[in-house]
């Protein structure tokens, strides 16, 4: 993966010392803060049951874009447990992007983000003023100088500097959905294996209707 680009979206983020020993997880952590989300995850299984036929055939979508359904499995659950721990998509969202002033969190949607190595798992966070997404894991990265060093690739995209949010699929493979999304200076992002690609696409339009209503520039629909 190439850090040295002059992307003006794309972020790297240097992992903690103590966060890097454990690929990205707190290893130093409580272990009943875990066992605590794991007791109120636990809880909601039930209910999750109900849900599993409408959403199997997502996850599968999901997790056959990885190279491995072990590492995406494992992502998920990574994902799921820091979500539980910290208190909900809004808490990590404010934990790993800056927040700007009047800045409202809105949704996140779990997905992949096309790069010149492959498809890289991670979350869709969209704000009232952004539109963002972090890697799960960490990616080593070595400098120049030989130092190793963990970071999460991340995109931060004010919503300002949207041009377009455009839907599209595998003509091949219809249930192969993807989402690119184009800034006003050209710079293009293709998004993947949502588990809730429908909703996502929702919101993202929502939030480029929302950024030039406020400009007064009309949108052009996309096909």
């Amino acid at each position: 993966m190439d850090y040295n680009n002059n992307n003006p979206y794309l972020q790297f983020t240097p992992v903690p010392p103590a966060a890097s020993n454990g690929h990205g997880t707190n290893g130093n952590g409580s272990m009943g803060k875990i066992c605590d989300a794991l007791n109120r995850c636990g809880k909601r299984v039930e209910v999750a049951t109900r849900k599993a036929e409408v959403y199997a055939d997502n996850i599968w979508h999901h997790f056959k874009v990885s190279p491995s359904f072990t590492d995406a499995a494992m992502a998920r659950i990574s994902q799921g447990t820091k979500v539980l721990t910290e208190g909900g998509h809004d808490k990590v969202f404010q934990q790993t992007f800056e927040v700007l002033p009047g800045e409202k969190f809105l949704n996140a949607y779990a997905c992949y983000i096309s790069t010149s190595t492959g498809p890289v798992i991670g979350t869709l966070y969209i704000s009232s003023k952004k539109v963002a997404f972090c890697s799960e894991h960490p990616f080593c990265y070595y400098s120049p100088t030989g130092q190793q060093q963990w970071m999460y690739y991340k995109v931060v995209v004010q919503s300002e500097r949207l041009r377009a949010v455009n839907p599209s699929s595998n003509s091949m493979n219809p249930s192969d959905k993807y989402i690119q999304v184009v800034t006003t200076d050209g710079h293009e992002f293709w998004f993947m294996g949502f588990i809730s690609y429908d909703k996502a696409l929702k919101k993202l339009c929502e939030t480029l209707q929302q950024s030039r209503d406020s400009s007064g520039v009309p949108v052009a629909h996309s096909a």
